[in-house]
């Protein structure tokens, strides 16, 4: 079971999402989405908290909020501490090694890992954010496998339209030419006659 909670701080609106325990969370992580960025409370036992955005650049620091705190509450040791440090990265900086216990990550790149400090709960900020709380059972691999594929959709749609593009750059070229050429076949100079001054109409 996931849950998913909608944050309404900016327009449109985005989907934060965490997993019900840590075998949920291990299925975050392997079929997790490029554009999924993912918080947890540093060196302390939290929740795995997702935010389908873009890149981390993008983030609205209200949105960021959003996130934090959603953590920091849902960290039995993090909920009760002041100035917590929550650190976040994309979902492709996760990594995952066979020795690994469940739902365990560590990161590809320590230096794409980012970190935020919270002063405190934010109890206005959590009870919004649990009044759009919903309990999914998502097939997880089928939305990762779907996503992917309306990418390659994308994709494909992007290179047929480039193609299309050079073709008819082609044509216009080719097009362009031949009409220069033909106005130079045109011009007086150019041109030549099968006239011998004579209006004689004998042939003999």
């Amino acid at each position: 079971m996931v849950f998913y909670f909608t944050s309404h701080v900016v327009a449109p609106s985005v989907t934060l999402f965490m997993g019900a325990d840590k075998h949920e969370n291990e299925d975050l992580i392997k079929w997790g989405w490029p554009e999924d960025v993912w918080f947890h409370v540093d060196k302390v036992s939290s929740a795995h908290v997702y935010l389908r955005l873009g890149p981390v650049n993008d983030i609205p620091n209200l949105v960021l909020d959003d996130a934090c705190q959603l953590v920091k509450a849902n960290s039995i040791m993090g909920n009760k501490m002041n100035d917590i440090d929550i650190v976040y990265t994309m979902w492709a900086n996760l990594k995952k090694t066979a020795g690994m216990e469940v739902g365990q990550v560590a990161f590809h790149k320590d230096k794409d890992v980012r970190k935020v400090r919270v002063a405190k709960r934010n109890n206005d900020t959590i009870n919004r954010l649990n009044k759009t709380k919903k309990e999914v059972f998502p097939d997880l691999r089928q939305e990762r496998e779907g996503r992917d594929r309306e990418e390659r959709e994308d994709k494909k749609k992007l290179l047929r339209e480039k193609k299309d593009k050079e073709k008819e750059e082609e044509k216009r070229k080719k097009d362009e030419a031949e009409l220069k050429s033909y106005s130079t076949l045109m011009k007086a100079e150019n041109m030549s006659t099968n006239y011998d001054g004579n209006d004689s109409d004998d042939f003999m």
